[in-house]
């Protein structure tokens, strides 16, 4: 065991001046912590390498990917804990051979991405961006060519009843929508307790009138939204993806948008990211758009970096941290090993 236990963070959480740029990540919980290392990657790169971060105990990763090339040639490597809830871009398979713990912030992220929801529904049904355009245009006259949706008693449909799902229908108690959802993971009497009909997914297609992605991005997801799907959708309804980008067919959901067959969408993610500044979704004008940054607030970087620096500092002191993806790995006798030299360095 080395004198130190080292914790790299990526570079990407740094802008142009080298701050922070998401704020207030809890930095702060480090203070004072004996014999503890932290620094930031020293490289911004999309897919980290080992030459880069293999020399660490603990890695807080923000947007990169983490392969099996970076995993197998770092061995002092305990975890890899990721900011948010997707994990995607993680090789668990990798993490898990190698005994490395991987974590995720559902606690952090809940309430900021049920949030992000809701403004995305709200600012299409409202047709916010049109406003603001016709407002600066000096179109004032134009208003009654803009006239908004009400919500109030539409269907609310979720891919997904997890966390965020559950605490987006929660905030939108007050609308008193029909709440219909689809996930195989939930059974219809854990629905019905939180007030939602578990559905399948044409169902789920043809009756909702803002229809929510708010599922995990796996192999079985890809694209779960695709023509066939959309083309079941009313003419009157929205899609709105604050999950993956991948989950929707791009080419599809730009085919049902420009010819009217649903009325409109709100984005938060892409397939490709960053987005291709000449994708033809963004050309739209019934498509609210952001870059994957709608979730980022104040609250939500304090609450995730809280999350995070936790999951290390657990580690740090040889105890299995909260919310590990790869559970399996806990019962690695590898992995309990890896804790115990640390505990035996820095238990308390």
């Amino acid at each position: 065991m080395t004198s130190s236990f080292r914790v790299g963070y990526t570079k990407d959480f740094l802008n142009a001046k080298g701050e922070v740029g998401w704020g207030d990540i809890a930095l702060d919980l480090f203070d004072g912590v004996p014999n503890l290392d932290f620094t930031y990657l020293p490289v911004d790169e999309k897919v980290i390498t080992p030459e880069n971060a293999a020399d660490f105990d603990a890695l807080g990763v923000l947007a990169p990917r983490i392969t099996a090339e970076l995993v197998d040639n770092s061995p002092r490597l305990a975890l890899v804990a990721r900011f948010g809830v997707g994990y995607d871009t993680v090789d668990i398979d990798a993490c898990t051979r190698n005994d490395i713990a991987v974590t995720i912030t559902p606690d952090g992220v809940r309430r900021a991405m049920a949030a992000t929801g809701m403004a995305l529904m709200l600012g299409v049904a409202h047709r916010i961006v049109e406003m603001d355009q016709m407002t600066r245009a000096g179109k004032w006259a134009s208003k009654l060519d803009y006239m908004g949706y009400q919500i109030t008693g539409k269907t609310l449909g979720t891919i997904g009843l997890g966390n965020i799902a559950r605490d987006f229908l929660g905030l939108a108690a007050p609308w008193e929508m029909r709440k219909i959802a689809f996930d195989p993971y939930v059974t219809a009497e854990q629905a019905a307790a939180i007030g939602v009909e578990l559905v399948d997914l044409d169902t789920l297609f043809r009756e909702s009138d803002f229809l929510v992605v708010l599922c995990k991005l796996t192999d079985e997801t890809f694209h779960l939204v695709n023509a066939e799907r959309l083309a079941l959708m009313k003419h009157s309804a929205f899609l709105i993806n604050i999950a993956r980008g991948p989950i929707v067919d791009e080419t599809a959901l730009y085919e049902a948008l420009s010819t009217g067959k649903i009325r409109g969408a709100g984005l938060d993610v892409f397939e490709q990211e960053p987005v291709d500044p000449n994708n033809p979704i963004l050309k739209l004008d019934n498509v609210i758009v952001a870059p994957h940054a709608l979730g980022w607030t104040d609250e939500s970087a304090r609450g995730i970096g809280t999350g995070v620096a936790s999951s290390i500092l657990a580690v740090r002191q040889g105890r299995v941290p909260d919310n590990i993806v790869n559970r399996e790995v806990v019962d690695s006798p590898r992995f309990q090993e890896k804790l115990a030299n640390l505990r035996a360095c820095w238990g308390s």
